[in-house]
């Protein structure tokens, strides 16, 4: 193999490649990432075995091969080289050199044979959906996967697809997140998605791409003109999220969405590190927070809120509605709620995008 490619395109093509590499592995080859020649260039590829990764670049091949390199070494190499062409050249099987100027480096590869292949997924009939939809979705989801191993089911994001729309849902239990966007298709199939590939695909493809997927025997594939990504998915059933909705909240809060983040970020400065617990009593035109911890002190503020229904106070977890609230795509936010032991729900007020978003979280007991 012998092929000449920019610095910048090279470490444009290494970046999106690296963070597949695990940092650990017991298997040698997967530290490295797999180079070979294309007719357009080149072709980087990158797995830990549950993701896989392949990006191609432009370049002057030369002569045509494949390689596995040490993906490290490989990005520290071309991060400190000088913006010029950089010249790869294989000696042998394990061997490969690079020129940039007057710098020459030597690397230790691996065989080609080496390198896991990758999952066999035929794009012979692929959904087709624009890249910046799918963004849309896992930016306002993926955040509320679990990531404790006792429900691994929850490690993922449940992807709907059905006639009319495509939906994606995450939860850890304690919270939930659901975004839905018109879609039209005949298909209707759904997966759990591994948060971490869904954070690839975001990164990976430009928002105004098409997108062609693809479902193996346990496998998605995501891949446009230039990048591929590849992930396993997650077996077993979803839990049925819509039980756990509530139908009849009647008391709503309308409330600036800066001001109560603001709020909320002062006032759990004193709450618990374990439960990070605070009280918020919600009347027509008032929200109060209310923080107090045995071993570290006291907090009190207040908002003006539009509120409908009887007077409320309800306990939660600050941590959860902040993230919740940095979510959010307006100014202004939507709670509903029943009653202090029942589940509240935020949504953004005003929004005119046709996608609807809905986000759940489940109170805390108040301990006077």
């Amino acid at each position: 193999m012998k092929v000449t490619s920019s610095r910048e395109k090279l470490l444009e093509g290494l970046t999106a490649v690296a963070a597949t590499i695990p940092t650990k592995t017991t298997l040698p080859v997967l530290s490295n990432l797999l180079v070979e020649t294309t007719e357009r260039g080149i072709r980087l590829s990158g797995t830990d075995l549950d993701i896989a990764v392949s990006i191609e670049i432009a370049a002057e091949v030369d002569a045509p091969g494949a390689i596995t390199i040490p993906a490290k070494r490989l990005m520290e190499i071309v991060r400190e080289l000088p913006p010029a062409p950089i010249k790869l050249a294989t000696a042998g099987e394990q061997r490969i050199t690079l020129e940039s100027g007057r710098s020459k480096f030597k690397l230790l590869g691996l065989p080609k044979d080496e390198f896991p292949a990758f999952p066999n997924i035929k794009f012979t009939n692929p959904w087709k959906i624009r890249s910046s939809e799918v963004q849309k979705l896992i930016a306002h989801t993926a955040f509320a996967v679990s990531v404790e191993e006792s429900r691994p089911i929850l490690n993922g994001v449940l992807w709907e697809l059905r006639k009319d729309l495509m939906r994606m849902v995450a939860t850890n239990g304690h919270r939930l997140a659901k975004m839905e966007t018109p879609w039209a298709s005949e298909a209707s199939a759904e997966f759990i998605v591994p948060p971490k590939a869904l954070e690839q695909v975001r990164r990976l493809f430009p928002a105004d791409e098409d997108l062609e997927i693809a479902q193996g025997a346990n496998h998605l594939g995501f891949r446009s003109p230039f990048v591929s990504v590849f992930t396993r998915l997650i077996e077993g059933p979803y839990p049925n999220y819509d039980q756990v909705i509530p139908k009849d909240n009647d008391r709503i809060a309308i409330a600036d969405r800066a001001a109560l983040t603001a709020a909320l970020r002062r006032t759990a400065i004193v709450a618990s590190d374990q439960t990070h617990r605070i009280r918020l009593a919600f009347n027509t035109a008032m929200l109060k927070f209310n923080v107090q911890t045995a071993d570290v002190g006291e907090a009190q503020d207040e908002i003006p809120v539009r509120f409908t229904g009887d007077p409320l106070e309800i306990g939660f977890n600050a941590n959860y509605l902040l993230e919740i609230l940095r979510y959010i795509p307006t100014d202004e936010v939507k709670l509903t709620f029943k009653a202090p032991e029942r589940a509240a729900t935020i949504e953004p007020e005003g929004w005119s995008d046709p996608a609807k978003y809905f986000c759940l979280v489940m109170p805390l007991r108040l301990v006077d």
